[in-house]
């Protein structure tokens, strides 16, 4: 590849035509790509990792989405890994990792809402249940058109005085 502009299409390309591929199919693809990445840019990493994830390999994808954070990555990409490794975390059992993520993860357009619904989940998975309810309940209130306050104070007391 010439350039990284022309890896990122490549990389959306196969993201396009995932559905006509096999598991180990995707992966291999994917791995070809990221090995056409410099080895010290954390993109080859995430989309390796989101495509682990996405073929149920999770233990694959925690190791790339682990060595993306190590090597950085853009404000989008960040707040996107976030979500895919709290859930991948989740996924493999790893709840207080997985609570951990979602709770730090960066706010970013390009994720809206998801980190706090995938937190409800994790927080679900860990048998935090009212805290779980709070949360999702909390996720949506803004895309409410009325209501706002009184949801804030139902979610609230979902969770008083369990500190």
């Amino acid at each position: 590849m010439n350039t990284i502009e022309q890896w990122e299409a490549a990389v959306a390309e196969l993201w396009e035509r995932l559905d006509s591929m096999g598991r180990e199919d995707g992966v291999a693809a994917m791995r070809t790509l990221a090995a056409a990445c410099p080895a010290s840019d954390g993109r080859a990493a995430f989309e390796l990792a989101g495509m682990y994830d996405s073929m149920g390999f999770e233990a694959g994808a925690s190791m790339e989405y682990e060595r993306a954070l190590d090597l950085g990555l853009d404000e989008a990409r960040h707040a996107q890994l976030a979500v895919q490794y709290g859930s991948t975390l989740r996924n493999l059992g790893r709840l207080d990792e997985a609570i951990a993520v979602l709770r730090a993860a960066p706010t970013h357009e390009s994720t809206g809402t998801a980190p706090r619904i995938v937190l409800a989940l994790a927080l679900h998975s860990a048998g935090r249940r009212d805290e779980a309810l709070r949360i999702a309940i909390e996720a949506q209130i803004d895309a409410l058109p009325r209501y706002h306050r009184s949801m804030r104070n139902y979610a609230a007391a979902l969770t008083e005085g369990s500190g």
